[in-house]
């Protein structure tokens, strides 16, 4: 990456002269280059420490910031005796955005983020809760879509260290799709006592899949109920509250076992008479409450019994739906998560649990599923967050963990829609929102073709996003006409005027360098740069002087009202005219302007000259064409070209320069006298 020249390599305050030292310099795109410099001679080779994003550190120690850097690097060895090793570093503050398998997680978010930012405000109520929650919906669907392609892309792969990094990315995408799913569960659809249990409970079964192939795997062999794993598969669908599906297999054991019949009858009739929340208003929580004490009392009496006693498989399953919580943790390898162990709680014990109750159900929850063997990681710190419903708290701990901006950005700005974070303001003047808008967008200008979506998460910061957008559409490389266009338009379309005038130099001057005249004066013109229009010009003419002809003529031909600019622009302009008069014969009329662009004095000293030999074959001509009045004009003009010329000796000593002078002397008398004789007869008669 090259570094700027405007900004030297700088040592590291502190550093030792005589060791190692680490110098940097910012380049484009936000992206820092870090150079070990060569230590003293006789060195031995020193290590260089690259830090490459780890999402596998999610699940563990943490990243120390979202916004950290990102370093990849090259080492150049040395021998023995030699320079001690080199490192140079690009540092990068989003690298995410690189990842091709994530552009899809980019793009599609893009389109939801600006439909919910154009919907009707004057929505309410259950409607606009309707409208986020499919919001919510749309956000999850596009992370899972890219968490499939990362898995397919990881499953068709040959190369290890790419499985690696697509499985990793599996596991984060993964992990964001559980956070919000809860946040939407809490904060979006805020879902209340009855609802909120069977939404806990959807959100289990749909992530926690580790025993999907388990149960196929039972289902699809001859006799399931023989299976080693088939009481695994049972428990299974208990704990998740699958009723229909345990009821299932459990009169295959009944067909297989007829003794046990009688316990399976008991058994299943326990389980078909469970009460459960409902979604709609049928019952009130009070009635729930009362089926629900009637029903547990009904399983507490056949356990006492000992109804199931002599099956411990059957006995086990009472007690799980008792709520006992050994029972429940016994069954910890099949529940994997703490969370999901907390859901089973919930749904065997406080089945009309209550969104402000949460919190004290997950902390106990947590604390005996891990039991002391291991300490949270940052995964369950943000889920206990969100079950205490720190909102914050839970943007926050993401922001630390998470790789990216995109997760903290995107959730905030839903949470923002569903009035949940208006009272937080940040103490230099944004709020939450929009400084992770502004965060996100700023990393995707770092990307060679996502800063186009960056460009409208600035739109909407009403406070710091224009002035960001200013900022960062400076430092986009114009690499090609097409893409200055496309950068242009965004400009004009946001009156950004400075801006545009910006690109429009330095496509002029890239195009000047190029010898493109006819790009370079398009683009001054629509920079309203008069003096860069005036240097353009003047090398149009030079090139005019040097091969006889105009380059760009139809660009030329149609300057209209813009070759008002500046007076070499309106020159060239209105030169190129009498040409094109003169080509169509009208004598008189490229005679009259001729005279006119001389005596206006808006061309250059130094073309006169070429302005009076053109003069020569209208002087020429069969016809009179200039007036006696025109003739002394040039007459004039031609005296003032030799006598105030600063060179007049070297002008002189020029065989083509005295010819041409000559030339014209002779044809301006030669004018003149058919002029009087003409003018004389026309008064005579």
């Amino acid at each position: 990456t090259p570094l700027t020249d405007t900004v030297p390599p700088q040592v590291v305050p502190g550093a030792d002269p005589s060791a190692r030292q680490l110098c940097f310099a910012w380049g484009p795109a936000e992206v820092l280059v870090c150079e070990t410099l060569f230590g003293r001679a006789g060195g031995s080779r020193s290590r260089c420490l690259s830090r490459s994003p780890s999402p596998s550190r999610f699940w563990g120690e943490g990243r120390a910031g979202a916004a950290a850097p990102v370093l990849t690097g090259s080492v150049a060895g040395t021998g023995e005796g030699a320079p001690s090793s080199s490192c140079v570093f690009v540092v990068r503050r989003d690298q995410d955005i690189y990842i091709q398998t994530l552009r899809k997680l980019f793009n599609e978010s893009h389109g939801i983020f600006m439909g919910l930012q154009r919907s009707e405000e004057e929505l309410a109520g259950k409607s606009r809760k309707a409208q986020l929650v499919q919001v919510s919906k749309n956000y999850r669907s596009v992370i899972r879509a890219c968490m499939e392609d990362m898995h397919q892309a990881a499953v068709s792969t040959r190369d290890p260290a790419l499985q690696g990094q697509y499985s990793t990315q599996v596991s984060i995408l993964s992990a964001m799709e559980l956070i919000w799913n809860l946040c939407e569960i809490l904060f979006v659809e805020a879902a209340t006592a009855g609802p909120l249990l069977l939404r806990l409970l959807d959100w289990v079964r749909l992530h926690v899949c580790d025993v999907d192939s388990m149960v196929r795997e039972v289902l699809s062999s001859e006799s399931p109920s023989k299976h080693k794993l088939f009481w695994n598969v049972v428990d299974v669908f208990v704990l998740q509250g699958r009723m229909d599906e345990a009821r299932h297999l459990l009169s295959k054991e009944a067909s297989a076992n007829p003794t046990s019949m009688n316990m399976y009858k008991i058994l299943d009739d326990l389980m078909k008479k469970m009460p459960v929340p409902s979604l709609g208003n049928i019952q009130t929580l009070t009635e729930l409450e009362l089926k629900w004490q009637h029903w547990h009392e009904e399983c507490q009496r056949y356990l006492q019994d000992g109804t199931f006693a002599s099956n411990p498989h059957m006995e086990s399953i009472c007690k799980i739906l008792l709520g006992d919580e050994d029972a429940i943790l016994e069954k910890k390898e099949l529940m994997t998560t703490w969370y999901h162990f907390l859901v089973t709680r919930l749904l065997y014990s406080h089945p009309t649990v209550k969104p402000m109750e949460l919190r004290f159900y997950a902390q106990s929850s947590m604390d005996l599923f891990l039991g002391g063997e291991s300490s949270p990681e940052p995964l369950d710190m943000i889920l206990m967050a969100a079950f205490e419903f720190e909102m914050h708290q839970v943007i926050k701990e993401c922001s630390i963990v998470l790789s990216n901006w995109w997760f903290v950005a995107h959730l905030t700005d839903l949470l923002d829609h569903c009035k949940l974070l208006q009272s937080h303001n940040l103490y230099f003047g944004s709020n939450m929102r929009e400084f992770l808008l502004l965060e996100y967008a700023s990393g995707l200008f770092s990307h060679h073709s996502l800063w186009q979506l960056g460009v409208d998460y600035f739109d909407h910061c009403p406070q710091y996003g224009r002035v960001y957008l200013e900022l960062h559409i400076e430092r986009i490389p114009l690499s090609t006409e097409q893409k200055a266009l496309k950068v242009l338009r965004i400009c004009e379309q946001r009156q950004m005027h400075e801006q545009v005038r910006s690109i429009c130099k330095i496509m002029a001057m890239k195009a000047l360098r190029n010898n493109r005249l006819g790009s370079a004066l398009s683009w001054s013109i629509r920079a309203k740069d008069a003096a860069f229009a005036t240097l353009i010009s003047d090398r149009f003419l030079k090139d005019y002087c040097e091969r006889g002809c105009f380059s760009d003529l139809d660009l030329i031909d149609n300057l209209g009202p813009s070759m008002l600019l500046s007076d070499r622009l309106t020159f060239l302009g209105k030169y190129r005219e009498f040409h094109r008069l003169y080509g169509e014969k009208r004598f008189p009329e490229a005679a009259r302007l001729l005279l006119t662009l001389m005596t206006a004095h808006i061309a250059p000293c130094s073309f006169w000259m070429t302005l009076l030999t053109d003069a020569l074959p209208l002087l020429e001509q069969k016809e009179v064409i200039f007036s006696a009045e025109q003739t002394y004009e040039l007459m004039r003009c031609l005296e003032d070209l030799t006598a105030g010329n600063p060179d007049k000796q070297k002008f002189q000593d020029d065989d083509v320069e005295t010819t041409k002078v000559e030339m014209l002397r002779l044809a301006l008398a030669r004018n003149l006298a058919r002029v009087i004789v003409k003018e004389g007869t026309v008064e005579g008669s």
